[in-house]
């Protein structure tokens, strides 16, 4: 363990460029070969937006990362933070419970608020207006959102109190989760389900996909499916039934753009009521 957090705490830039790009492009060709859906649309032209706003997301990541590393090396020198409080534990515990909890402020609460605040739901809305899901949505976030779920991340670090090494453990595990729960590949349901009890799997999060409520605001967890199970939060619908998208932006032409992306925050519209078909 501690060979891990050696190799984590000093992590290339290089090994991270790698494990997001052989991510997506191993994500990309499995989709190939086990596509849950078989979209009718051309893959490269698809993935044209969704790539441009992974860039904006690894740019405005990378600008901001001295404030993550500052934070980290501070809540370490300081003893600061809800796991440097616990008492003595062992490594792997120390590590599980740091990136679970980091997995909660970061990804689980910053998405749920996202959904509950109308103009951050606004802002969060260019990540859902995707017409046909596959491993390139999972980084399909308006700069803007980018920044808030920085703010979310860095809020975790000094709250949770992680050093820099289990910062990079948590990130890199959310990179790998992001691309697989979003790749359009088909799991045998079962697999699926087991692994939904623990971990977040790609049939569970593609029903926050869904186009219609309640479906929508469910299942925020990007790591770990307990946030969602332990806070009421998990919808089960048959992934037959699956239509992606946002009811009240169904033009996929304007859902393609970029220009239109970057503008779609800034427009006025009323939520949509909750449909009344929930399955549980």
């Amino acid at each position: 363990m501690e060979s891990i957090i050696n190799y984590f705490e000093t992590i290339p830039s290089l090994h991270r460029s790698i494990l997001l790009v052989g991510g997506i492009t191993f994500f990309w060709l499995l989709e190939g070969a086990l596509p849950l859906f078989k979209f009718e649309y051309k893959k490269w032209k698809h993935a044209i937006p969704n790539l441009f706003f992974t860039l904006t997301t690894i740019l405005i990541n990378f600008g901001l990362a001295f404030v993550l590393l500052l934070s980290a090396d501070w809540v370490k020198a300081n003893d600061f933070g809800i796991i440097n409080w616990l008492p003595n534990t062992p490594l792997w515990m120390y590590i599980l419970i740091g990136v679970l909890l980091l997995d909660f402020f970061g990804a689980y609460l910053a998405h749920y608020v996202e959904h509950k605040v109308k103009p951050l739901w606004m802002i969060h809305l260019v990540h859902h207006t995707d017409h046909n899901v596959d491993t390139t949505t999972g980084n399909r976030h308006h700069p803007v959102e980018s920044l808030i779920r920085f703010a979310f991340t860095l809020f975790g670090v000094f709250l949770v109190g992680t050093p820099i090494a289990i910062v990079m453990i948590y990130q890199s595990l959310s990179v790998v989760f992001t691309q697989l729960t979003h790749a359009n590949i088909k799991l045998p349901k079962r697999i699926d389900k087991m692994i939904s009890y623990f971990l977040v799997s790609p049939d569970m999060h593609k029903i926050h996909h869904h186009y219609r409520l309640p479906y929508t605001d469910s299942n925020y967890g990007n790591i770990f499916s307990i946030w969602d199970r332990l806070f009421g939060t998990y919808h089960y619908l048959d992934r037959e039934k699956l239509v992606y998208g946002v009811d009240v932006f169904p033009d996929e032409q304007k859902n393609s753009s970029i220009v239109e992306l970057l503008k779609q925050p800034f427009q006025k519209y009323d939520r949509p009521t909750l449909s009344s078909d929930v399955e549980n």
